[in-house]
């Protein structure tokens, strides 16, 4: 399978538009490079830049194009662009084999390519092409996608009002007011439900994925609750960064799926989620249950659910079940996260 372009790193200069900034050129840019970045912008790929020149002068390039807007990181300068590339990767949180690059210069396309050889890369011709290739096709087009951009706007924020932050990084979270409304899951939060089972990795219980069709039946099911979770704070909304799946058994309440956008890895929502959860349980008479596969990344998952409470009970092939440990629930106000259901 290929794996999908979560961001496209663009050259300025003879890629992006017609010309060099630098050189005094106020170049046009080019039609089908433009319909590029707003055909992606739309289905959620995000934009940055990785260009050579004055970096003031190309931003100022951008504005009167009209096209800033549309990137959510620029990296303008003079260093080697797969150093570029990498910075663009950690500060977005994303690894860089979802990033792609597309540069006019042959040499430079090399560089990238040898130093980040997971990053794919495209001439400037290319451009037109690019929204018809698979790792571009990022399934069907919803809100989240659309609004995904300024979602990483947001979180360009809130880590510039943390890096002037004098005090504790506990009591940054606190200055939040982060709020996380758990909820049934509906009818327009399949599609975005299923896209967060494919994409999420990292902070994902089972690695287990649904199409709409099965969501649709375990939302339907009476043994089987789906909830998703919406992240507000201070900056804006987050949109729904987490997704949990329980099967109600007789006397246990089993968490099949539990996953987090890992946008929010830093903000205290796992353990806030689990918590709702096992008071859910706990309510109905239930023992809170759960099922984990391990993977190459996921273990901080695992680590959320030991400190949440929950201890190995069993091991069948490659997985895991865990069980709560106590017959009290957990507090509901610990933490930066207040948590209200809706």
């Amino acid at each position: 399978m290929t794996a999908e372009v979560k961001c496209l790193v663009w050259d300025l200069d003879d890629t992006l538009w017609d010309g060099t900034v630098l050189e005094g050129d106020r170049p046009v840019p080019f039609h089908e490079a433009v319909s590029a970045l707003r055909t992606l912008d739309e289905r959620g790929v995000l934009h940055a830049v990785a260009s050579r020149g004055d970096r003031a002068r190309a931003l100022d390039h951008l504005i009167e194009q009209g096209l800033d807007g549309l990137f959510t990181l620029e990296e303008i300068g003079w260093g080697p662009k797969s150093e570029a590339l990498r910075r663009i990767a950690d500060t977005l949180g994303i690894g860089v084999d979802s990033v792609a690059f597309i540069d006019n210069d042959p040499l430079e396309r090399a560089e990238v390519s040898a130093a980040l050889p997971a990053v794919r890369t495209y001439p400037a011709e290319a451009a037109g092409s690019l929204a018809g290739l698979p790792e571009f096709r990022t399934g069907p087009v919803t809100e989240e996608s659309r609004q995904r951009r300024l979602l990483y706007r947001r979180e360009a924020e809130r880590r510039r009002a943390k890096e002037s932050y004098t005090g504790p990084p506990a009591e940054f979270l606190a200055t939040l007011g982060l709020e996380l409304a758990v909820r049934r899951a509906a009818e327009h939060d399949l599609v975005r439900a299923s896209e967060l089972t494919v994409r999420t990795h990292q902070l994902n219980t089972t690695g287990r994925t649904y199409d709409l069709a099965e969501l649709r039946a375990l939302c339907d099911s009476p043994s089987h609750q789906v909830l998703v979770a919406d992240l507000t704070d201070r900056f804006g909304a987050y949109g729904t960064v987490g997704l949990a799946l329980t099967e109600h058994r007789e006397d246990t309440s089993c968490l099949q799926l539990l996953l987090l956008s890992c946008r929010v890895m830093s903000r205290g929502v796992g353990p806030a989620l689990i918590g709702h959860l096992v008071r859910d349980a706990l309510a109905t008479g239930r023992r809170p249950t759960a099922e984990f596969v391990p993977t190459e990344v996921n273990r901080v998952m695992l680590v959320n659910l030991r400190f949440s409470g929950f201890e190995v009970l069993s091991r069948t092939g490659d997985t895991l079940l865990l069980g709560y440990g106590s017959a009290s629930p957990p507090p509901a106000t610990t933490g930066p996260v207040r948590v209200v259901c809706r």
